[in-house]
């Protein structure tokens, strides 16, 4: 019997492709590996369910500690992807992740929130923040009871990162957390780090007036990931913090931010604007911003030990442990 050739109903490359009888190919992001002990640094890794009614977990990481009772800080990770790919056992993501913690000598909660387009937007928005209030269970008196938490995180040093999608991911939780305070996640966030974030909008700035072409790939994801907006589109405020509607950037929960940028990204422009937007806005802590030359987006994740990579964790860590 003949091969059946399938009809492509969506095809968003270099991602995904979904096809009319519903069956979904991811092309990349797909490969994983258990959680590990990492013998050259002596961090230690494991997999946890945060919530069993929707399946959402982490993969926690802590490096070698001098007590038992260490505290150490914490930073919550949201893996990028464009909300369609990757998770926490992805190699280069697992890699990555262990690099920053052993830069940082803090514990990481790596989070594997769910993927569109089995779930759509704001799936992942809201994941991630149930995952805040799991953390906010392990506080004093709190029912959390997962030990590495529990013992050894210092709760006055709490830090909200991410790449691409998941910098979108953490801005959004920086803003909800500080203008819609809620009760079951209330976390002390210390600061915020955006690398290479994804944001975006209809009208071009920068580099995208000129590069139509990846201009309009990225304007594909958008609109494959959060197709039932047509009012908004590709100026949702889930993706352009700066139109009408999204959030005042004073509101953010957090005294210090840490922005990365790639100069070859057709994100670049975007990330600078929120630097810039910051700086400007009545919101009263500090943002510093980081460019690395030559290099396009989330080079750090494809290549996380090349020399270039290896600074940015060490710039990061830097700012983990800021006094």
């Amino acid at each position: 019997m003949g091969s059946v050739n399938r009809e492509i109903l969506h095809d968003v490359p270099p991602y995904i492709k979904v096809y009319k009888d519903g069956t979904i190919d991811r092309l990349v992001g797909v490969d994983v590996i258990p959680p590990t002990y990492d013998t050259d640094t002596g961090i230690a890794s494991k997999d946890i369910i945060i919530s069993h009614e929707t399946g959402v977990s982490a993969r926690i990481f802590r490096p070698p500690l001098t007590t038992p009772t260490e505290k150490l800080p914490l930073f919550i990770y949201f893996h990028g992807g464009a909300f369609v790919i990757a998770s926490p056992a992805e190699p280069k993501y697992h890699q990555s992740v262990t690099n920053l913690v052993s830069e940082s000598h803090a514990i990481a909660l790596s989070v594997d929130y769910r993927l569109a387009p089995e779930h759509p937007l704001p799936t992942a928005f809201e994941d991630s923040f149930e995952v805040l209030k799991w953390v906010s269970s392990h506080t004093l008196g709190g029912s959390g009871s997962e030990e590495w938490i529990k013992e050894n995180v210092d709760f006055d040093r709490i830090f909200l990162a991410g790449d691409s999608a998941g910098a979108t991911i953490a801005h959004h939780l920086a803003i909800r957390v500080g203008s819609e305070p809620d009760p079951d996640a209330s976390l002390k966030i210390s600061g915020l780090i955006l690398i290479n974030p994804y944001f975006w909008g209809k009208d071009p700035i920068g580099s995208e007036k000129t590069d139509h072409v990846r201009k309009a790939m990225v304007d594909k994801w958008w609109e494959f990931v959060c197709p039932s907006d047509s009012d908004n589109g590709l100026d949702h405020p889930l993706i352009n913090p700066f139109v009408h509607g999204a959030p005042d950037l004073s509101g953010l929960c957090c005294e210090r931010v840490i922005v990365t940028v790639s100069e070859k990204d057709i994100l670049r422009d975007r990330g600078w604007a929120y630097h810039e937007a910051l700086v400007k806005s009545k919101w009263n802590g500090k943002s510093e911003i980081v460019e690395v030359e030559g290099e396009d987006h989330v080079f750090h994740i494809f290549d996380p030990n090349c020399d270039k990579a290896v600074n940015l964790m060490k710039k990061l860590g830097d700012f983990i442990n800021q006094k």
